[in-house]
């Protein structure tokens, strides 16, 4: 697990580490420069000739660790060209420290820099407090960044990209590494400052937890191995041991959606799963998966008692008889309830649903959503660019509105619930965006459920898991071609 931080956090761990613990400002500045001049000492190594450098670097403290940068490349032997942009009676004090040091360093300086090939360019124009477009000046020195061919590093942010974000401010350099410090910001993982940052690596430079002093960062993200996150299993456990999903899915001849999540939940570790369809779905099912239980609607009431986990949506419709069907796995379900697709587009048309869902809720029901933005968007009463602009703002909302957990899903998911810091989610890609990935992903996730995983933990690991089996899909059939069923055959020991 990674914390993700803002830029208001950033800052105030800087701060916290300065003038509480008491490492001094030029010492973190120093070792963030030596873990720049690892990343050009490792991108140079073997290339041949002598590396040429440019290091373009702007007034505040971004651009001092620029400065300490150049010098400690150029005691290594790089020719080291700098290029100061912006005006010297406005910048940081570590920056005129690092520039009086610099002096005495046989670095050079450039007011523009020659039309030549650097083999490296140095991004250190503005750091993590870049709040308003970038314009004038700065908006040159970036497209000239951008015009030059030489392999291009960021130190800690790509200039341009908001911080909090991940959107571009006027323009942004397109980096293709991002050297970062202390902690991952927001804006090097979210779209489309991902695109942006290149190969991000995190560098400790001394901010660590030791400086949160109470302050823990809001976000957070998974990079481990997804079976270090997996539920564990009892050698003598059986079939109802790892739980017994009942999933409402598929309206008359339209099995596809609950095919694909009965697979998913049987490879997430679920024990038994029961499908609730139409009865026209029967044949089909049973032939693409014969380890799963078959029912009607007629089957619902004992089903009900019988499962230890309920998910309802995938392909039921929004008729009269799925909305029955969702009515009373919310009214008559005790058990962990999932609610996707469907579901949820019937939940926006019913507030009474929402009432009893709000109240089982804070009653201790566990209770997981799954909307993407459209969905969510519907649900919070509002246009859809405005939930994609604050789609963790909203997910949360909805959490709290209704005491449950969301999965706000887009290119990148925010897993929310009350008191819960949120999850973002950084696996998965493009070829995920396919008929039926969702329907994975309700799957993978009641599985979990079905394991005794709370919900939030069941959210969070299930979309991560769903994330690094669609990377897997993707790095075998590539993006293009990638197939919701692609998705689930990853899940397994690929995965865990």
């Amino acid at each position: 697990m990674q914390y993700l931080v803002s830029a208001a956090e950033m800052k105030a761990y800087d701060s916290n580490t300065i003038n509480r613990i008491g490492i001094p400002a030029c010492v973190l500045m120093e070792r963030a420069a030596l873990a720049a001049v690892r990343a050009v000492e490792e991108y140079c190594a073997g290339l041949g000739g002598e590396p040429s450098v440019l290091v373009a670097a702007g007034m505040g403290n971004n651009g001092g660790d620029g400065l300490a940068a150049a010098r400690l490349l150029s005691e290594k032997g790089y020719r080291v060209d700098v290029w100061c942009v912006g005006e010297e009676s406005r910048a940081s004090e570590q920056f005129r420290q690092q520039r009086r040091i610099l002096d005495y360093y046989p670095a050079g300086f450039v007011r523009e820099p020659e039309d030549h090939s650097y083999t490296v360019i140095i991004d250190a124009l503005f750091g993590v407090g870049l709040s308003r477009e970038v314009r004038g000046i700065f908006q040159g020195a970036v497209e000239r960044i951008q015009s030059l061919a030489g392999w291009k590093l960021s130190l800690d942010l790509p200039s341009g990209i908001d911080s909090d974000t991940g959107k571009i401010l006027g323009c942004a350099v397109r980096a293709d590494m991002t050297v970062t410090f202390g902690f991952c910001k927001r804006g090097l993982v979210l779209y489309p400052g991902k695109d942006y940052a290149g190969e991000v690596q995190i560098a400790d430079i001394g901010i660590s937890q030791k400086s949160f002093f109470g302050q823990e960062a809001e976000m957070f993200f998974y990079d481990e191995a997804p079976h270090l996150l997996m539920p564990g299993r009892d050698g003598d456990g059986n079939k109802g041991t790892f739980g017994k999903v009942l999933l409402a899915a598929g309206s008359m001849n339209m099995a596809g959606a609950a095919i694909l999540a009965a697979r998913a939940a049987y490879r997430a570790g679920a024990g038994m799963v029961k499908v609730i369809s139409a009865g026209e779905n029967r044949e089909i099912l049973q032939q693409a998966v014969p380890e799963a239980l078959f029912g009607t609607g007629k089957d619902l009431e004992s089903s009900l008692s019988w499962a230890d986990v309920i998910a309802v949506g995938p392909g039921i419709g929004q008729g009269q008889e799925a909305l029955d069907c969702l009515e009373r796995c919310i009214r008559e379900g005790e058990k962990p309830l999932l609610i996707d697709a469907d579901g949820l587009n019937l939940l926006s048309l019913h507030p009474s649903l929402r009432e009893i869902l709000a109240g089982q809720g804070k009653a201790g029901r566990e209770i997981i959503l799954t909307p993407h933005v459209g969905e969510l968007a519907r649900l919070r009463g509002k246009n859809i660019g405005a939930c994609k602009d604050a789609l963790s703002v909203e997910g949360m909302a909805l959490a709290s509105a209704l005491h449950c957990t969301v999965a706000a899903k887009d290119a990148r998911t925010f897993i929310c619930r009350e008191g819960e810091r949120i999850c973002v989610n950084i696996s998965g890609n493009s070829g995920m965006a396919t008929a039926g990935s969702g329907d994975v992903l309700t799957g993978i996730i009641a599985g979990l459920l079905a394991q005794r995983m709370k919900s939030f933990e069941a959210a969070a690991v299930g979309v991560y898991v769903h994330g690094c089996a669609g990377d897997l899909a993707a790095g075998d059939k590539g993006e293009h071609a990638c197939m919701a069923g692609d998705i689930i055959d990853k899940i397994g020991k690929e995965t865990f």
